[in-house]
């Protein structure tokens, strides 16, 4: 599992992004999980993924409505398949309009450049 911390902040939300490879809806359920039992990550707003498996493309905005959608296109973009990745927000108190897919896609990015350093 590699986790990158504090991608990111703007008004007050906070971003980070994890993932690992990853190769059944089952196993994603269970990295989710896994993510989970740090406390952190388990009061985060949301935990939004995306994986690209054989059988086709699968995601969970986690009330991040569209979030999904972006980490599934930048995976397709890159190639990457079975390999989740979650990009997790904690709400700030503001709403950040459409800022907010600019956001996934930046912690998505950083994640994607860890993973091919």
């Amino acid at each position: 599992m590699l986790t990158l911390d504090n991608i990111l902040t703007d008004r007050g939300s906070k971003y980070a992004v994890s993932g690992a490879p990853c190769g059944s809806e089952a196993e994603a359920k269970a990295f989710l999980k896994e993510l989970k039992r740090q406390k952190k990550f388990a009061k985060a707003t949301h935990n939004s993924w995306g994986l690209i498996l054989k059988s086709g493309p699968i995601k969970n905005d986690d009330g991040e409505s569209g979030a999904g959608n972006v980490i599934l296109r930048m995976l397709e973009r890159e190639g990457v398949t079975d390999h989740i990745v979650v990009v997790t927000r904690w709400y700030g108190g503001k709403h950040l309009g459409g800022d907010r897919f600019r956001h996934v896609q930046t912690a998505v990015r950083a994640y994607l450049d860890a993973l091919n350093a």
